[in-house]
């Protein structure tokens, strides 16, 4: 019974992330959809989309921006947390170390990264921290 009344609060909490970035979801969906290429505008919309809860979008925006810019550090490293997100540990942390491999450095952010957590027991992302730290 419990856990059914949580259900409902993550309902909730995500119908009001989802109003509380409508307008803007709204507006970058739609100038993206004139701009497909446009780095900085899908860029946002990832964002947006992460934090209105539609990771499965988010997502797919991370992965077509690590193909407009293969070698942009921060699009693997989102790619990364955006893969973590929806548990997918072995593939986050390969977006990780590709960031690295690209020049990623917040290594203490990586360390605290709430889009992280699910990568924080996982042994290759520990190991990973563990070069980084050691290197």
């Amino acid at each position: 019974m419990r856990q059914a009344g949580n259900l409902v609060l993550n309902d909730r909490a995500l119908v009001m992330k989802k109003t509380k970035y409508a307008f803007e979801l709204s507006f970058f969906a739609d100038l993206h959809k004139r701009m497909p290429r446009d780095v900085k505008v899908a860029t946002i919309l990832a964002q947006l989309y992460t934090e209105a809860g539609q990771v499965d979008e988010g997502l797919k925006i991370d992965r077509k921006l690590v193909r407009l810019v293969p070698h942009d550090a921060t699009a693997h490293y989102n790619l990364g947390c955006s893969l973590a997100l929806k548990g997918r540990k072995s593939e986050a942390t390969r977006a990780i170390r590709n960031a690295v491999s690209l020049g990623f450095k917040d290594y203490h952010w990586m360390r605290n990264d709430p889009d992280l957590l699910q990568l924080q027991d996982y042994k290759p992302f520990g190991e990973l921290i563990h070069e980084l730290e050691v290197g």
